[in-house]
């Protein structure tokens, strides 16, 4: 039965770091249904988070070479899978999951109703406990908020993720253009979510974003610090991404909002630090905070400690100085993982999926079909 391969890919997606919950609604099938053609649900499920060739995908779910190859180039188009382009092999195919994955991949594809699928999804995707426990993004402050004396590594600065990347590109911030759809997006610029590496050729390998230099990457941290845009990259050392987020539009920063105490749940290494007797009450802060976690009151500021997520805004542009960035307690540093492959087991495993006996079933299927593969090409 054709609601039956939405039942299955909804299992396989759950199975997948960021998870794909049931609700009771439904809405996590509509979102499926309106995405993926029956065919394309049931090919779907055979993908697994090893990146693997056309002939591997299509013997794994029981159909000719020819027909898989053309179904997988049609889903990449759709931003429905990931996958790894190289000059010196075939295209390699991914699963990908739900967020950070497809829903992103949705950029300039989304229409009406499927955004009001997404909002009511949203809060059941993003539970607070696996964002505390195992975090997709984290927050690094703006360039122009980190003191020279501040002490802070290379894979905290905006910047040094930059320079440390050779690929890019750029693109529309998905969330506002979601927004766009809902009729209530905020007037912050579109073009400033950048991508590196593998990432940045998939986004202009499918017309998402346009390629750039360093130096243009490095401009668009800059526009975004004069925005008042959160800078969020994957939670990785090696960043795969940075986004720059608003708090009206931004999924994650709304899920995160949403949390009575911000601060216990983002993956961030620092902290606003407010000396009240040197505050003019200019109300600068309060504007460009995106946590609400500053309020101006009787000619004063107030800072709320649980809402700061240490993103610096409010400290670059406080004309008195009387807002700073300091570093958290050493107990309070996160855990920073090396690679967004990484981040992903954690995520995982946070959830009680992808323990060691399933990461090593899957590499082992993936190595039993590659060896079997060239005998259903031929």
């Amino acid at each position: 039965m054709v609601a039956d391969v939405y039942e299955r890919l909804a299992d396989s997606l759950d199975a997948l770091p960021c998870g794909y919950p049931r609700t009771e609604s439904g809405v996590e099938l509509r979102i499926l249904k309106r995405l993926f053609t029956p065919e394309e649900a049931e090919l779907a499920t055979h993908l697994s988070l090893i990146p693997e060739p056309a002939p591997v995908v299509a013997r794994r779910a029981g159909l000719p070479i020819a027909v898989a190859r053309q179904r997988l180039q049609a889903m990449e188009e759709k931003g429905l899978i990931f996958v790894l382009h190289s000059r010196k092999k075939p295209p390699q195919y991914m699963a990908t999951q739900f967020a950070v994955g497809f829903f992103e991949y949705q950029l300039n594809k989304l229409d009406e109703e499927l955004v009001r699928d997404l909002e009511e999804y949203f809060p059941v995707v993003f539970r607070h406990d696996l964002w505390q426990a195992a975090p997709q993004l984290r927050t690094v402050p703006v360039g122009e908020s980190i003191d020279a004396q501040l002490e802070v590594m290379d894979y905290e600065r905006a910047e040094d993720l930059v320079r440390a990347q050779s690929r890019f590109s750029v693109a529309s911030c998905v969330c506002r253009q979601e927004h766009t759809l809902l009729g209530d997006a905020c007037d912050k610029p579109l073009e400033v979510c950048m991508a590196f590496g593998a990432a940045a050729e998939y986004y202009v390998q499918n017309g998402m974003g346009r390629a750039m230099t360093r130096e243009e990457a490095l401009d668009v941290l800059v526009q975004a610090e004069d925005a008042g845009l959160v800078l969020q990259p994957s939670n990785s050392r090696d960043a795969a991404f940075i986004c720059a987020c608003c708090g009206d539009c931004c999924q994650v920063l709304q899920n995160v909002k949403r949390h009575p105490q911000p601060a216990s749940i983002v993956s961030s290494a620092f902290v606003a630090a407010l000396d009240q007797e040197a505050c003019s009450g200019c109300g600068t802060c309060e504007i460009r905070c995106q946590m609400e976690a500053i309020a101006v009151d009787n000619g004063r500021a107030a800072l709320d400690l649980d809402r700061c997520i240490g993103c610096g805004l409010c400290v670059n542009t406080c004309p008195s100085e009387a807002l700073s960035l300091v570093r958290k307690p050493e107990t309070q540093q996160p855990h920073v993982p090396a690679s967004f492959v990484d981040a992903n087991i954690r995520l995982a495993q946070a959830r009680g999926k992808l323990g060691k006996a399933e990461l090593a079933r899957m590499v082992v299927r993936s190595r039993i079909d590659r060896l079997l593969a060239p005998r259903a090409e031929a």
